[in-house]
């Protein structure tokens, strides 16, 4: 079931299925909230599954600066809580995908006490580099001039690992014709909040709730020896690799995906190993 809740001066679009303990699903740059319908379709028999549109995506609203200053990362996060004003909620997981994940990291820093705990589906938490900065830009720039769709349909194949690539490009075409009315401001918006957000590692050390972490061993743009690392900062984390995977789990390997994460809100929701039917 698709709502809209009101924020600032537009609204927020987000999917909520399903019944039992909260579970959300931010999706990252370029996507929308379908980009989760496998794990919504499998985890709904047991859970409440909210997917939001992230602000500037499908019905939500784009963010907007009062003063003329940069929308960060933060802005989104504070977005995301609206939702869970609006739902009444007040203890669920969060689970991000690459950008998604980096307002994962900011809500976590903002309202920790709401976490059951969270999650980082091959994304973050450290900051851009300098020469990924420049490369923002660049993107931003090219965003300007032909469009987010025409930036966007370059770079989502680079985020597939090879044996996907070869096997299923229908897949690949479909992501790529979904974002065919991708808002180009919010994305460069988008791309403008990637490269001036912090390093969150201390959110991680801080972290007073279990972490998840998928990882795959293609990913390059949240590659596997950078994520490996912050894994061991969090008190308790649960670390899953996905082989011959790049950034795009949830489409790459879908059962194993969903299986890491069941098993992840079962541990967080059911510590003394209460078990399913």
């Amino acid at each position: 079931m698709e709502k809209v809740c009101v924020y600032q001066q537009g609204q927020l679009a987000y999917c909520i299925n399903g019944n039992g303990p909260v579970v959300m699903f931010l999706h990252g740059f370029g996507e929308d909230a379908g980009i989760w319908n496998e794990q919504l379709d499998f985890l709904k028999k047991w859970f409440t599954v909210i997917t939001p549109f992230i602000p500037g995506t499908g019905a939500s609203t784009q963010l907007h600066s009062s003063d003329g200053s940069p929308i960060l990362i933060t802005d989104y996060a504070k977005a995301i809580h609206q939702i869970t004003i609006a739902e009444g909620i007040t203890s669920f997981v969060l689970l991000g995908h690459s950008f998604g994940g980096y307002i994962t990291l900011a809500f976590a820093k903002l309202f920790p006490n709401l976490l059951k705990g969270f999650g980082l589906i091959h994304s973050t938490a450290y900051a851009d580099t300098e020469e990924k900065k420049i490369n923002r830009l660049k993107g931003i720039r090219i965003m300007e001039e032909y469009g987010a769709y025409a930036f966007i349909k370059n770079t989502i194949p680079n985020l597939f690992g090879e044996k996907f690539k070869i096997a299923h490009p229908e897949k690949i075409n479909f992501l790529i014709e979904s974002a065919a009315n991708t808002n180009t401001i919010a994305c460069q918006q988008y791309y403008d909040a990637m490269r001036l957000r912090p390093d969150s590692s201390d959110v991680l050390k801080n972290a007073q709730c279990p972490v998840l972490f998928i990882i795959g061993t293609e990913d390059i743009a949240a590659p596997i020896n950078d994520v490996l690392q912050q894994s061991h900062l969090p008190n308790c984390s649960y670390v899953h690799i996905l082989q011959d995977t790049g950034h795009m789990g949830m489409w790459e390997a879908t059962e194993k995906t969903n299986e890491y994460i069941y098993q992840f809100l079962k541990a967080v929701y059911h510590p003394n190993n209460v078990h399913y039917t």
